[in-house]
């Protein structure tokens, strides 16, 4: 199955469903995050619900575990694949997400954000975390996998140690992927496509290389080729 999962970030409906419309046959998934959903919430995951293309719902929750079970519980009631949540929300929240997104939908992945691709070592070390990234994600994958969750998102360059600590059945969402030669606009820790999925990744989520290519479909069918799609 094409592992790429484009990321529409947008508010405006009508572009996101062109886009998913035209992409549809090109990428493995879709991915709907806060953006989107701010601007149009359940309503506006519903109207890609009708497309038979799995769907990524990205709104990272964190918060008690009271409060995050039903945000996952209402998540998962829209007939999406994967939802997700924050592991650094700790293990009751951890644990919560998960059984409350299956009691609505037992197909559902439930996944957790360790560090964001958009942060490096003296960032964590601003918001007072030590060690590098990798030690973060791998502490963070760790808690994630023991309170019954079924993969994290995190870096490419974290592939090869959440493998070897975590197996092969624990999912890998990778966001961060850049072709060669595109820009990385906010992103520090990034990958090419072919070299994260030698390393092992089971989705690559690719916003703008994608989206803002003056042809997407062209630039999609491209990355799919270079992983043998």
């Amino acid at each position: 199955m094409n592992p790429v999962y484009v990321a529409l970030d947008t508010t405006d409906l009508d572009c996101a469903r062109g886009l998913a419309e035209r992409l549809r046959g090109s990428v493995g998934g879709l991915k709907l995050g806060l953006e989107f959903f701010s601007a149009h919430g359940p309503e506006g995951v519903r109207a890609f619900s009708q497309m038979d293309i799995p769907i990524f719902l990205d709104l990272k929750f964190h918060d008690i575990p009271n409060t995050v079970a039903g945000a996952c519980r209402a998540a998962a009631s829209l007939g999406v694949s994967i939802i997700n949540v924050h592991a650094c929300g700790g293990p009751a929240m951890l644990k919560a997400a998960g059984e409350a997104a299956r009691g609505v939908n037992p197909a559902v992945k439930v996944i957790a954000v360790t560090v964001l691709t958009s942060l490096n070592q003296a960032d964590l070390q601003a918001a007072g975390v030590s060690g590098t990234p990798g030690d973060q994600v791998l502490r963070l994958a760790q808690l994630t996998k023991a309170n019954g969750l079924d993969g994290v998102v995190c870096s490419a360059h974290e592939i090869a140690p959440l493998r070897a600590a975590l197996g092969k059945d624990f999912m890998l969402v990778v966001p961060g992927i850049r072709p060669a030669g595109a820009d990385l606009n906010d992103q520090s820790r990034v990958m090419t496509p072919p070299e994260a999925h030698k390393a092992g990744v089971d989705i690559l989520v690719i916003g703008r290389p994608i989206t803002a290519a003056p042809d997407p479909v062209q630039a999609a069918r491209d990355i799919a080729q270079s992983l043998g799609f």
